[in-house]
Formats: structure tokens, C-alpha cells, sequence
């Protein structure tokens, strides 16, 4: 014990010993590192061909008119500029509470309605005026998604449903006040039970004959109208839809128009009110929950384009068949869907631009002893995390432009394929705009998680995205049924394909060749004939097993459900390569010269990118696994191509310096103490 004793002390007075003696100088053979700087990538990366040419092809429409808009909204403070370094940037204050936000959001609604923004968004007539509405609309996206889905209740869904719903009546009272904002709308169709089986929605209406009334109920909890944009806080009006019980007979799903506050803000009698509460993202929405309790309105406020009531109490319609009237009840959805797909492209390039641009300025690591660090986008790994998400925005931005001009030149006969076509496109670009802000939150490190850099706080903007005006799974199924729609048609009456894009179907079946070079795999033929044997063969293999389980006696409803797989393959075939077909034409457009060219390498990519990336290229033996290893091969080597052109390619979205962020410019200046105490 007592030798542990001593034996503890001396190595406590060494201990002491060793603190108490003089510290010796410093090795004179170490110097100091250089601090990491910031070189602008302008001056490192030529340009190889005019962005404002490319984008031109992007935007496509009313370039003078967005940039209009651009300066609109830097020019006044209601937009919360903030100064890094040297430069401003303009974006929503997300620090405030939710109640600030909204109410932020509505000044700077009023805000665009003084400058006139808005003029014409209903009232006017033609493709020129739909067309002008999206290039302010997609503006207006890239400031603050919340902006753009209040005014998109607003706008598209209570001024589009008395647009399509409503007639001559409805047009005179309600369209100008609408687009003066005189009145506020909201759009009250999903409930608490029923979101994306709008069929099965339980608000019920009935029509009282003696005062020529229809009286408005929620006659269960799960009828509560929920996540109605505008309600909780500033609609004064609202489109319901409603069973419309006449006489004791359920005539389906109905519109109307009701009166849910007065012009002081004040909820109307019979009618309640709640709040949705804070949200993860879209917190300058104000989303309310509505229930009726005999609610009357006019019998003039039924909307009544497909199906009207007399005075007397008579259900008329031109249209007899129930699932037909159904059907265009829903008409209002296709601007919503639409409008969603292109916001989520122009998401899709504030994150690439904002990436893309940190990725040439931020090294790490180096290769050679005492070498210099690499940028980070000279890694091929980087490259590959980040470019063919690039390619893949390029051309879904094709394919949006080719929606809209489908869109704004609609009849009534295409009224199917514009709802197929937007639904495969919603649902596409918005999976795809989620994984792009994922990647490029990632590829941004620790500073994607800053809200001012904007891609980590744009996840929780769009994610809802991918579920409100049509949940992504139930669109694609509905874009697999209308396809097998077509297949069933055109083989009953042994007629070729038309429509729908699946006139490939008449041609002989492609034939991959068993040597895949280089030129061949970037050869747009190639490409197009991969894809279109992709399509044929799972509209094929999906009519073949929805006929086999019906002939073991299921339904045909219940054999589609059981399909699942294959109709989630064949949604993605045929959504794919109808994005390729806009992207080819696009190009086509293009004469001979370095924008072509850098349009081939990113049409390539992307369509090698949904050779390499599907799985069903190798399920069903469409490729062989030398193919497949080919295929990724060259994606690597066209990841190299793009490098170069990647500060073109994103310069050319035309987005605004002041509309992306800090890290996309000088994040050391961004982040200097003299930004601390400014």
C-alpha cells in the first residue's frame, strides 16, 4: 500500500515538473497556409455559346415580361431584400411566425395587384394572354412558392372553376371582381375523409323549392372540408363541392359558389372556420378547415356549365351519363396540374443553378502532395451527382413548354390527352424535383442546411408537391388506365393508333442492336426506338395480365389493382419518352453550332440516364448487361463533356442573381465577421 502511495507521488511530481518547464519556440520551418479565396467562376469558364440564345429555348414565351417582373419585385422592400457582401438577394423571411408569413404573403399580393401583374389572368382571352400568365406565374414560383399557391387557389382553382364550371352569369358577376381581388376565393374540395377520391367526398346539398335555395351541409366530421388554401385566414369566398341530393336521388359531385366572410374579415353565419396549423413548408398559406351547417345560397350559385336545376326543382344535363358529368367536374384540376409541373422545373433550376455555381468555386482535398484543392465539380463523382439531374431539367423544361402550348390551344376534343399528358407531368417532374433538391442539398454540405441559401428550405416548400390537386401514385395510374384505354380501343376496331403518342405502336417493333458504340448510344434514333420498345412491351405485358386476371374472374377494376407494377412501369415508359420526342424537337429547331451541339450531349444523358436508371431495361431483356454496363460507361463520359458548359448551361436559366443565393457568389465575403456586424 504505502509503495502504491509513493509510487502515485512521484508521478504526480513529474507531472508538475514537466508543466513548470519553459515551453520551447516553434519549429522556424513551419509556415503559415493560405487562406482559401474566392475566384469568381465567370473568369474560369468560358462560355462556348450565348446563354440568352438558350434561354430563349428555356423560357420559351414573354422574356421581356419576366425580366419586368424580376425588377418588379427587387425594387420594393415588401420582398425582404438582405444584403451578403457585396450583393442583395430577395427571398421570404422564413424566421418569422406563421401568422407574419401569411400575412407577408398577402402584402405582397396587393403589392403585384397595384403594378397591374394580374391584368387580364381572367378576363383575358387567347393563347397570348394564358401564355403571359405563365411567364408572371413562374416568376413569381421562383421568389416564394407560398406566393405562388396562394395566388394559384385564387386564380387557377376559384377563378377556374367559374371559368369552366360556370356560364355566361357566373362570368359577369364574379371574373372581374376575382382578378381585382375585390373578392377572395378559396377552392373547398378535399375533406378530412376524401382527398384524392374526390367520387366519395360526403358535404351534402340539397335544394329547397319553396325559397329556390340549395341548403349546404357537413353532416359528419369526416366532411370537414380540409387544407382549403385561403380559408383559415382571408377567403371571402369559396367553390364547394358537394353530393347534390335532388329529390331524394344523389346526382354526384356538384359546384357551388358560397359566401364564407363578409367585407370586414368577419366568418359568415352558419358557417365554421378553424385552422390548419403550422406546416412544414407553405407556412404563407393559409389553409383552413370549413364546415356547413344549412348553409343557403341562390340557386343562381350553382354552377351549372354541365348540369343545372330549375326553379322548380329538376335536375337537367345534357350530359345523361354520370361518370361523363364526373369527369368534367374536374376540368379545373388540369391548370392546377399544369402550373404545379412547371413550378417544379423552375425549383428544380434555383437548386442546380445554386449547386452547380458553389460546385466551381469550393475545393476539397488535394491529389498531388502540397497540390492545390479540387473544385469540387472537377470530381467525376460530383459530376455525376449533379449533371444528369441537370440533363433531366433540361428537357423536362422542353416538355413543360410543349404542355403549355397543348394547354392554351385545348378543345374539347383533347381535353383527354391534355389530362393525361399533365398528370404523367406533375407527377414526373415533381418526384424528380424532390431528388433534385435532396442531391443538391448534399452537394452543398453544411451550407445547404442555411435557410438563406435556399435548397435545404425549398424541400419542405415543395414537398407537398408531390400529393396536393392528385396524389403522384394515383396520377400515374390514371395515365397507365388511359393508355390501356387506347390499347383496348384501337385493337376492338383493328385500327391503328392514333393519339396519345402512341402512333410508334403502328411501326414495326425497334431492334436494339446487339453492338452498342458510342455514336450509336448517342444517336437520338437509337434512343427514341429504346424507349418506344420500352412503352409497346409494357402496354403489351399490362393489357395481357389485366386480361388474365380477368379471365380468372376478377374484375376489371380489381385486376388494374392487382397490375399495380406494371402499370407504374408503363406510366414511366410512356412519360419518358414523351419528355425525350419535346426534347428532339426542340433541338431540331436548332441550326448547326455549339448550342446544338451542347443540346445533343444533354439529350444523350438524359436519355441514357432513363436507359441506366429503370430497371425494366434489364427485367424484360430489353438490354443486355454488356448493354447496361455500356450505357453507364458513356454517362460518365458525357458527365465529362457537360463539365465544361456547366456555368453556361445553368447561366441560361435567366435567373436573376438576386433570386438564387449567398453560395452561389462570393460565400466567403457572405460570410466575413464585416457581414456579422452589418
Amino acid at each position: 500500500m504505502e509503495d502504491q502511495v509513493a509510487r502515485r507521488a512521484q508521478v504526480l511530481r513529474n507531472h508538475l515538473l514537466h508543466l513548470a518547464a519553459p515551453i520551447p519556440p516553434a519549429p522556424t520551418t513551419l509556415s503559415p497556409n493560405h487562406c482559401v479565396g474566392y475566384s469568381p467562376p465567370d473568369l474560369n469558364e468560358p462560355f462556348s455559346f450565348n446563354p440568352t440564345d438558350m434561354r430563349g429555348l428555356l423560357d420559351s414565351h414573354h422574356l421581356a415580361d419576366r425580366d419586368w417582373l424580376f425588377g418588379l419585385m427587387t425594387q420594393s422592400r415588401l420582398f425582404n431584400p438582405l444584403q451578403r457582401g457585396a450583393k442583395v438577394f430577395v427571398s421570404p423571411d422564413y424566421n418569422q411566425s406563421m401568422e407574419q408569413q401569411r400575412e407577408a404573403t398577402m402584402r405582397r399580393i396587393e403589392y403585384l395587384q397595384d403594378k397591374g401583374v394580374y391584368q387580364g389572368w381572367l378576363t383575358g382571352t387567347g393563347p397570348e394572354a394564358e401564355l403571359r400568365r405563365f411567364a408572371f406565374y413562374e416568376v413569381i414560383g421562383i421568389y416564394d412558392h407560398s406566393l405562388a399557391v396562394k395566388l394559384g387557389v385564387h386564380f387557377f382553382l376559384w377563378g377556374g372553376a367559374i371559368q369552366f364550371f360556370g356560364t355566361k352569369r357566373h362570368h359577369d358577376k364574379w371574373l372581374t371582381d376575382t382578378e381585382n381581388y375585390v373578392i377572395k376565393g378559396c377552392f373547398a374540395m378535399s375533406e378530412l375523409g376524401h382527398g384524392s377520391n374526390v367520387r366519395g367526398i360526403e358535404t351534402v346539398t340539397t335544394y329547397d323549392s319553396n325559397t329556390g335555395e340549395f341548403v349546404i351541409n357537413t353532416p359528419c366530421e369526416s366532411a370537414q372540408k380540409y387544407w382549403i388554401g385561403g380559408a383559415a385566414k382571408h377567403a371571402t369566398h369559396t367553390i364547394v363541392f358537394s353530393q347534390l341530393n335532388i329529390n331524394g336521388k344523389n346526382q354526384g359531385v356538384h359546384a357551388f359558389i358560397a359566401q364564407i366572410r363578409d367585407a370586414d374579415g368577419s366568418v359568415c353565419p352558419n358557417i365554421r372556420i378553424a385552422d390548419c396549423g403550422h406546416k412544414i413548408g407553405l407556412n404563407g398559406v393559409d389553409n383552413g378547415r370549413i364546415w356547413f351547417d344549412n348553409v343557403r345560397i341562390p340557386r343562381e350559385n350553382l354552377l351549372n356549365s354541365v348540369a343545372d336545376v330549375s326553379p322548380d326543382g329538376k335536375y337537367l344535363s345534357a350530359i345523361e351519363n354520370a361518370d361523363q358529368r364526373f369527369a368534367a367536374f374536374l376540368a379545373p384540376l388540369t391548370s392546377g396540374r399544369v402550373n404545379i409541373a412547371l413550378a417544379a422545373i423552375y425549383s428544380s433550376k434555383i437548386s442546380l443553378a445554386i449547386a452547380i455555381r458553389y460546385s466551381l468555386t469550393r475545393r476539397a482535398f488535394s491529389v498531388t502532395p502540397n497540390g492545390p484543392e479540387v473544385l469540387l465539380l472537377d470530381y467525376p463523382s460530383h459530376q455525376r451527382r449533379l449533371l444528369p439531374l441537370l440533363a433531366k431539367t433540361y428537357a423536362m423544361s422542353f416538355a413543360g413548354n410543349d404542355l403549355k402550348k397543348i394547354y392554351v390551344k385545348r378543345t374539347p376534343e383533347f381535353n383527354k390527352i391534355v389530362h393525361v399528358i399533365s398528370s404523367a407531368y406533375k407527377a414526373t417532374f415533381t418526384w424528380h424535383n424532390m431528388r433534385t433538391l435532396q442531391e443538391c442539398r448534399e452537394a452543398c454540405g453544411g451550407q445547404g442546411l442555411k435557410t438563406e441559401n435556399r435548397v435545404g428550405h425549398m424541400k419542405s416548400e415543395y414537398d407537398v408537391q408531390s400529393t396536393f390537386e392528385g396524389d403522384n401514385n394515383v396520377l400515374m395510374q390514371q395515365v397507365s388506365k388511359a393508355l390501356l384505354a387506347e390499347y383496348i380501343a384501337a385493337k376492338t376496331r383493328n385500327k391503328p393508333f392514333k393519339g396519345m403518342g402512341l402512333e410508334h405502336m403502328n411501326n414495326p417493333c425497334p431492334v436494339i442492336s446487339s453492338q452498342l458504340t458510342s455514336s450509336t448510344l448517342r444517336c437520338s434514333k437509337f434512343q427514341n426506338d429504346a424507349l418506344c420498345l420500352r412503352e409497346r412491351d409494357l402496354l403489351n405485358r399490362f393489357a395481357a395480365e389485366i386480361s388474365q386476371y380477368q379471365a380468372q374472374g376478377e374484375s376489371k377494376e380489381y385486376a388494374f389493382i392487382l397490375s399495380y407494377q406494371l402499370a407504374e412501369d408503363l406510366g414511366r415508359a410512356f412519360t419518358e419518352r414523351a419528355i425525350l420526342q419535346t426534347f428532339i424537337e426542340a433541338e431540331a429547331t436548332v441550326p448547326a453550332g455549339s448550342l446544338k451541339d451542347i443540346l445533343s450531349l444533354l439529350r444523350s444523358m438524359y436519355a441514357l440516364i432513363c436507359l441506366e436508371e429503370d430497371a425494366a431495361f434489364l427485367r424484360y431483356g430489353y438490354l443486355s448487361t454488356d448493354h447496361a454496363a455500356a450505357v453507364r460507361k458513356e454517362v460518365t463520359k458525357l458527365c465529362s463533356e457537360v463539365r465544361p458548359h456547366a456555368l453556361a448551361v445553368v447561366s441560361s436559366f435567366g435567373i436573376p442573381g438576386a433570386f438564387l443565393s449567398p453560395i452561389a457568389f462570393n460565400w466567403i465575403d457572405a460570410n466575413a465577421w464585416s457581414s456579422v456586424l452589418h
